[in-house]
């Protein structure tokens, strides 16, 4: 069928009888596969399910691990926690028993006196708190990454 584009149209779009401007059905031939591309399809869509089969338990296994890694990383980041509230009752217990100490000062000099021992001391607190808190940061770094690198290493080597 063609279109008919000079016949004069009716008000419901019908030009003598025919519908204006029809275009014609475009099909796809049937016809016979060879075996060979029936072969490839077939093996095609075993792999498939197969890859997706394999995605799917690498998908629970990192699912596994990312729940073992949050685990972990709670605990050590509690662990911090702790220590962070360790670090800051300690300096507030210092800063008061220096406040003590400088309301009973009787001189200028005393005053001196216990305000550069206070400096040296600390310095020294926190100098030592400092490398103990980035001790424990690095160790809640390792410990939450290394069950995630060692998950994903096992599952791409079941993928690949």
């Amino acid at each position: 069928m063609t279109a008919e584009v000079n016949n004069p149209t009716s008000a419901n779009g019908e030009a003598n009888g025919k519908r204006a401007f029809e275009m014609p059905l475009f099909e796809l031939p049937k016809m016979a596969f060879p075996g060979i591309f029936l072969d490839i399809a077939e093996q095609s869509a075993l792999r498939v399910k197969e890859n997706c089969e394999k995605m799917t338990a690498a998908s629970g296994e990192m699912a596994d691990a990312f729940r073992e890694t949050y685990s972990t990383s709670a605990k050590a980041s509690a662990d911090y926690v702790v220590k962070v509230i360790e670090v800051s009752s300690a300096n507030s217990n210092s800063v008061f028993d220096f406040l003590t100490r400088l309301i009973g000062a009787k001189s200028v000099s005393e005053i001196t006196r216990l305000s550069a021992g206070q400096a040296r001391k600390n310095f020294d607190v926190v100098s030592a708190q400092n490398t103990e808190l980035w001790g424990l940061a690095q160790k809640v770094a390792i410990e939450t990454a290394e069950p995630v690198k060692k998950s994903v290493t096992m599952v791409l080597q079941k993928v690949i």
